[in-house]
């Protein structure tokens, strides 16, 4: 396991306000309260714990196939539907969304390789990442992938929590699938929207992988 580079200056800040807290708590009330100091200092420990294991790269072994399409996110798939998509199909699509909880692995993947045609920034709300109105009104960074004659959309999305967006595709690159797209802070989800008839090997509240899980094929 490596820790992302997104994660080097919060974990920084964190263990530099631990180590300052916890020094002036045993200096003020070491020696009439040490009960409180150690539970004071396990608590902030295991706080910091955590803010180091929401930016880890877990080791793993990558799905690759040419057809298929690989989840972008860890998480739980929370929705499956067909929506008309306004911001760049323009028709109808398939729409399947991974809900990612601040304990999941946040970096997020390219399901296909192809050639980024489309890289868009989308200011907006911060709603919490279930609501489906988030999709289209959180602050959201769409990426399309183009493959061959097929296109489509991954969506980052913020949510309540979740309130940086990094996005590391650029419109004329070329890349490769299951490497990094980019990265969400503490929570939120990614929509992918795909061709009507692609097949599906995914069901809803299906617990799913970044860079491991077939979400389907296409056609």
């Amino acid at each position: 396991m490596t820790i992302h580079r997104e994660g080097y200056k919060s974990i920084a800040i964190a263990a530099l306000i631990f180590m300052v807290i916890n020094l002036v708590m045993f200096w003020a009330l070491g020696t009439t309260m040490l009960w409180l100091c150690i539970a004071f200092f396990i608590i902030t420990l295991g706080l910091v714990l955590f803010i180091v294991s929401f930016f880890r790269i877990p080791a793993r072994k990558f799905t690759l196939g040419e057809n298929q399409l690989i989840c972008p996110a860890d998480g739980k798939v929370v929705v499956i539907e067909e929506v008309f998509d306004e911001e760049y199909f323009k028709d109808k699509r398939l729409q399947v969304s991974v809900f990612m909880s601040p304990a999941n692995v946040h970096v997020n993947r390219n399901p296909i390789s192809g050639e980024v045609v489309y890289s868009q920034y989308h200011k907006g709300k911060y709603l919490v990442a279930w609501n489906p109105k988030s999709s289209t009104e959180n602050e959201r960074h769409s990426v399309v992938i183009r493959k061959g004659n097929q296109e489509i959309l991954v969506k980052q999305i913020a949510g309540a929590v979740a309130k940086r967006i990094i996005n590391y595709l650029e419109v004329g690159q070329k890349v490769q699938q299951a490497e990094e797209m980019g990265f969400i802070k503490f929570g939120s989800r990614v929509d992918l929207l795909l061709p009507l008839d692609t097949k599906l090997n995914v069901k809803l509240n299906e617990v799913v992988k970044g860079g491991v899980t077939v979400i389907g094929s296409l056609a």
